[in-house]
């Protein structure tokens, strides 16, 4: 079992070690028709940008893509600063900076990865699935049950905040800021991936193409871990299956699909508000001008999102989307269970954690109802305010780098649930109707409870599961995911996840953690 270990171990840095050089691989030209064709496409009238990429870098070789990077992202910037001080706004490049040079880049690129796709994917994806196979299937088999004492886990340098942990986070974190902020530089990633794109969507492989596919694959390996690790958990086996199956058919499948048949792009599990830009102007005009089908997915967006939501999270709890169906609860499942033990369970976290994810809700919800009011008066500032601005900072700050760059990239530092504690406007808004309107809790026996703590350890959301066994009270918080490993590392079975009768889901008698005022007034109310 170790020499299969040390295997797979070695197959998986190699292929990670190859996809890693491959920025600095390949070479970039942009020929005269090449410029051309792009000044055609994306209409650029700037006569300033067309003479420096002509005088700078039309006809001349780039040996890496970050000096062929800052050549294209310098003429932009420095073209629209004097456009923009001249007011001749029809002439500014509105694209950031990187993304332009990506879609250059895109066709510029030559070399070793564009001319071997195939060999490389074997060499980078190829490898990396097989070794992690290879080097977790026999760890898990072999691991005992799950616990504080008996696996190890606060004593594994991955684990438990170690070197490796410290590693993984550096590179998700790099990995991230390169996706998100500098895609240029990582065009020959996307290469490997090409061929998979064309078959799916008829067009070459874009970052975020890149990003779904790893996505997948990803999750995919993990889930294997999941079903052995937790192979006696029926529960478990049918969460794991289900998260899967929604990530790879409706989240990227689907979509590219569509694309092929000239359809809009379009994840049809992903509701507002953690779909953010669904009301932004860009995609309601792309849905409308679609006709039947673009006024199909706006009426299933309102719906899902006002009617679909609420009623299920009354049935079945928050745990329906959270656990069963999101993407990003399906990666923090399966790539983030080995860091579940970390997430913080203090008080003062949990008083954190409701006034920042309540305060990204309602900055979703202002900046929607600022984007609406935009789009149906014609107007682009309210009270002073451009509405693009607020669209631009939260598009930064929530939807790039708390989702991407803390949400997953912290996964080996603070637990795997960051962003859904923290962050994710949908989780807010779901864990509002779970906490007052909903049938699901998670039942406790209290006279079984040995306080081995097995369940507040595991509870990737921070909650202190263990303080309410011990008092026989049932668990209705509003940040609880329903992903049940909670029970499922008990060694007593004292906890049960539920949906039962609305009535008596909250004792008078329930536990207070500090000085929780909601929960208080709420066992007034009930007690009166």
């Amino acid at each position: 079992m170790k020499l299969l270990q040390n295997i797979g171990l070695s197959l998986f840095l190699i292929g990670l070690t190859i996809f890693s050089s491959l920025i600095f691989l390949g070479k970039y030209e942009v020929s005269s028709e090449l410029f051309e064709q792009t000044i055609s496409d994306k209409n650029i009238k700037s006569e300033l940008f067309i003479a420096d990429i002509n005088s700078t870098m039309v006809g001349k070789n780039f040996s890496n893509p970050f000096s062929f990077s800052l050549a294209i992202t310098s003429a932009l910037k420095k073209a629209n600063t004097i456009h923009k001080q001249r007011n001749e706004w029809h002439k500014v490049i509105w694209e950031k900076p990187h993304s332009f040079s990506f879609q250059i880049a895109k066709n510029a690129g030559t070399g070793l990865v564009k001319e071997n796709k195939g060999l490389f994917w074997f060499l980078t994806f190829g490898l990396g699935i097989v070794g992690a196979l290879l080097f977790i299937i026999p760890t898990v088999i072999t691991l005992g049950p799950a616990g504080i004492k008996n696996n190890g886990v606060f004593l594994n340098a991955s684990t438990n905040r170690g070197w490796i942990g410290w590693l993984v986070f550096i590179f998700l974190v790099s990995f991230y800021l390169l996706l998100y902020f500098a895609p240029d530089y990582i065009v020959n990633w996307t290469y490997i991936v090409d061929p998979i794109s064309q078959q799916l969507s008829g067009h070459l492989a874009s970052q975020w193409f890149l990003y779904g596919f790893l996505y997948c694959t990803v999750m995919t390996v993990m889930a294997v871990r999941m079903y052995i690790k937790y192979r006696h958990n029926k529960y478990q086996i049918l969460r794991t299956t289900s998260v899967l199956f929604f990530q790879i058919v409706f989240a990227f499948l689907i979509p590219e699909i569509l694309v092929r048949f000239e359809k809009p792009w379009y994840d049809f599990k992903n509701a507002f508000p953690l779909d953010y830009d669904f009301f932004f102007k860009w995609n309601l005009d792309e849905l409308i001008s679609s006709g039947g089908f673009g006024l199909f997915i706006l009426v299933w967006g309102i719906v899902l999102t006002l009617v679909i939501v609420p009623v299920m999270v009354y049935f079945f709890g928050k745990r329906w989307y959270c656990s069963w169906v999101c993407g990003c609860g399906g990666l923090a499942e399966t790539l983030g269970d080995p860091y579940r033990q970390l997430s913080d369970k203090t008080l003062k976290i949990w008083k954190f954690e409701r006034w920042i994810v309540h305060g990204v809700l309602v900055f979703a919800l202002v900046m929607t109802g600022l984007t609406l009011y935009s789009y149906f008066s014609g107007t682009q500032e309210t009270l002073g305010i451009k509405t693009q601005t607020i669209q631009d900072v939260y598009g930064f700050l929530i939807g790039a780098v708390f989702a991407g760059v803390i949400g997953t990239g912290f996964y080996p530092i603070f637990g795997n649930r960051v962003w859904c504690r923290f962050g994710c406007p949908l989780a807010a808004y779901l864990g509002i109707v779970q906490r007052f309107k909903s049938r699901f809790r998670i039942t406790t026996n209290g006279g079984q409870c040995i306080s081995c703590g097995n369940c507040s350890t595991y509870c990737e959301q921070g909650i202190d599961v263990r303080a309410y066994a011990q008092k026989g009270e049932n668990i209705v918080r509003a940040s609880c995911v329903g992903c049940g490993i909670c029970a499922a590392v008990c060694p007593r079975g004292v906890l049960k996840l539920e949906n039962g009768p609305e009535k008596g889901r909250i004792n008078p008698t329930e536990i207070l953690l500090g000085n929780d005022i909601d929960l208080l007034k709420l066992m007034n109310e009930k007690q009166s």
